[in-house]
């Protein structure tokens, strides 16, 4: 493999002649081998990274700090940083030391290298366009990164509530189709009162079109940045009007309503947006596990369990046991949900573990959340195209469960009484006979009554 030699303060290394990226990306590889997860796996984040480091060009030329030239070449090559020409070049892992520096300075490397391309000058001549004092001019790795993460998250978020529309319009199409479907309820596992499958599954796309909002409002807290902070949000290095001009710039690039944060010194170590928007995620994930728990107890069975609805079978579920089918769509969301939850308790102490002018842990921080995000958005893709839209109703079944349950006996409450509502539940459970017969044979009311009283129309609203 041909190389060229870069040096940085620790001294000189060989750097792959090829590459875009130079020798402090080159070290960050050999030091943090620690995950299978690379930036270059992360679109959104370097699509961010390109469009912050485009900013802060366009700003610096603002201010007479970069020329024309360099700037034209800078900003082109933070065009193809965005538009994902350039991801091979961000071989770094998501885990790594140093507050994201290694991250920073790869985006650096990269933007440098590829304006000195443009200009016609090689790879690593750094006289001509400096990764630290060109591309990096005005900036810290400390205001540019986590810049970075939160306009990726934005993005993120806009795309997850994409996928969450319709995960619930799936779950809403199957209100519709069950909504003549009378079965019963249940508290505690126990036969409560009837209601619909219709009703069950509304109820499944109301609470997710819940989050929504939730996601929505909590990402908001992402639009306030702290561009121009520099190291500890003093502004040491950058020049006065750098700040608005970058944010200005971030506006027009992104498309995002951002601001500048109206204290940089306390906005350059704070992590509180991390933070309760990854306890949007894990509400969100609580949910939706919920969900699939209820999933996989109303398909139980077949023959012993509640069998009201089936999901479609996607898989042999067993090595022993022939014609078993399990619900594997549903559990593997489940497992999903777990790991975002335990994401969340990592965003959760890594926010914790700032101290004094900056949080080192933003690495993980990060990663988490993004991490949270895929696995939701791909999880909720599987579940509503490899379950919820395949999803059918055993009509008969749930029609049986409700005649025979001890549970309608409710229904009759305001026309014969608890006392003997409730005596007539106990003879039911001893005897094994049904509710409607036992109150027929006691004559507490007529067929006539008993048949209005228990028809599904009256038993599943306000009557």
């Amino acid at each position: 493999m041909q190389t060229r030699i870069e040096s940085d303060l620790l001294g000189e290394m060989e750097v792959p002649a090829d590459a875009y990226y130079g020798v402090q990306t080159c070290r960050a590889i050999e030091n943090f081998n620690i995950s299978t997860a690379k930036l270059k796996h992360y679109r959104s984040f370097i699509w961010a990274l390109g469009a912050v480091k485009m900013a802060a060009a366009k700003a610096n030329n603002e201010l007479g700090l970069l020329n024309d030239s360099l700037t034209d070449a800078i900003v082109t090559a933070c065009k193809e940083v965005m538009e994902g020409k350039l991801d091979e070049q961000f071989p770094i892992d998501m885990i790594q030391g140093g507050a994201g520096t290694s991250t920073n300075m790869n985006a650096n490397e990269v933007i440098a290298n590829r304006a000195l391309e443009l200009m016609g000058y090689k790879r690593g001549d750094y006289d001509h366009c400096s990764p630290n004092d060109h591309v990096n001019m005005s900036q810290s790795t400390n205001d540019a990164y986590p810049t970075s993460i939160q306009l990726s998250l934005m993005r993120l978020n806009y795309i997850l509530i994409d996928h969450l529309k319709l995960l619930v319009e799936a779950f809403k199409q199957k209100g519709t189709e069950f909504k003549d479907v009378i079965k019963m309820g249940r508290t505690q596992l126990q036969d409560a009162v009837p209601m619909t499958l219709g009703q069950e599954f509304n109820a499944f796309a109301n609470t997710l079109a819940e989050e929504i909002d939730r996601l929505t409002q909590n990402a908001n807290l992402f639009n306030e940045v702290n561009m121009g902070a520099t190291a500890i949000g003093t502004g040491l290095n950058a020049a006065p009007g750098y700040s608005q001009a970058c944010v200005s710039y971030l506006c027009e690039i992104t498309g995002y309503p951002i601001v500048l944060a109206s204290d940089l010194v306390e906005a350059t170590p704070d992590t509180g947006a991390y933070v309760i928007y990854s306890s949007a995620l894990k509400r969100m994930a609580v949910k939706i596990s919920k969900i699939c728990n209820d999933l996989r107890l109303l398909s139980s069975g077949p023959r012993a369990g509640l069998n009201e609805i089936n999901l479609p079978p996607m898989q042999p579920g067993s090595s022993i046991m022939p014609g078993k089918v399990n619900p594997v769509i549903p559990e593997v969301m489940n497992q999903i949900c777990f790991k975002v939850i335990g994401n969340d308790i990592t965003v959760t102490f890594a926010a914790e573990a700032g101290q004094l002018q900056l949080n080192v842990m933003e690495p993980i921080l990060a990663y988490s959340i993004m991490e949270s995000i895929q696995f939701l958005r791909r999880g909720m893709d599987t579940l509503r195209l490899r379950c919820v839209d395949g999803i059918t109703a055993n009509r008969e079944v749930c029609e049986k469960m409700v005649m025979n349950s001890i549970g309608i006996v409710t229904a009759l409450n305001p026309y014969i009484g608890y006392k003997n509502s409730t005596r007539i539940a106990k003879m039911a459970q001893k005897t094994g006979r049904g509710v409607y017969e036992l109150v027929l044979a006691e004559g507490l009311l007529s067929k006539e009554q008993l048949t209005e009283i228990l028809s599904p129309q009256n038993m599943i609203g306000p009557h």
